[in-house]
């Protein structure tokens, strides 16, 4: 396939996939028109980069389909002057497009073949770092942060992760309840973080973010 066809495929994605379905933000599709997602899919794969369904990746990864990226940008509101947690680095696409979004980047990946990947595909980004490190331990070195955005779903956000976070400050997320995964925002208020759902999606899961067992007696 060429670069040609990838081209048409992006512009494709843009008119046909997000902007008719709620993805409205200018800067957004603009981000996503620009960053080249074939680049970060493996070789294999490349002809479903543009298919609204998440790519598989390895060791049980996956990249998150266009559509629910575009929303949870959409809805989180990232400005240039901002500083950007994005926990589930992957081989690296959403940072990319965030990077566009926003004044700095960290991208917390705990897979090492994936993070030195996406440390490779991400180096003309230069306001993108890829750091390895547990994804749910997040990166404080660089925190606090404007908005966290959580790459995949997630049962929970733990408190590890949620301290980082600015007083006021966003986090995006698919959040799984009773099975089903709904796109959130979150916001930070007194310390404590509080989600709003508002549609439902599938996101594909990230490990070490199960909801703690409750204690029976």
């Amino acid at each position: 396939m060429t670069d040609q066809n990838f081209e048409l495929m992006r512009q494709a994605m843009v008119a046909s996939q997000l902007r008719t379905n709620g993805v409205n933000d200018v800067r957004v599709l603009e981000a996503m028109k620009a960053v080249k997602r074939e680049s970060f899919v493996p070789v294999d794969r490349k002809a479903l980069a543009y298919v609204d369904v998440a790519v598989p990746l390895d060791h049980g990864r996956a990249l998150t389909a266009p559509m629910s990226i575009g929303r949870l940008l959409t809805e989180v509101s990232i400005g240039s002057g901002d500083n950007v947690l994005v926990v589930g680095a992957g081989l690296g696409y959403t940072a990319a497009i965030i990077g566009r979004l926003s004044k700095m980047v960290v991208a917390v990946e705990e897979d090492g073949a994936m993070a030195t990947r996406a440390t490779a595909a991400l180096q003309s980004e230069k306001n993108v770092t890829v750091i390895e490190a547990a994804l749910n331990e997040g990166w404080a070195d660089s925190g606090p942060y404007d908005v966290i955005f959580i790459d995949g779903s997630v049962e929970a956000v733990p408190d590890s992760v949620a301290d980082q976070l600015k007083e006021g400050g966003r986090i995006a997320a698919g959040l799984i309840e009773d099975g089903v995964t709904r796109l959130a925002i979150g916001r930070k208020a007194g310390g404590l973080v509080g989600f709003s759902p508002f549609v439902d999606a599938e996101i594909p899961p990230l490990p070490g973010f199960a909801k703690p067992k409750a204690f029976k007696f």
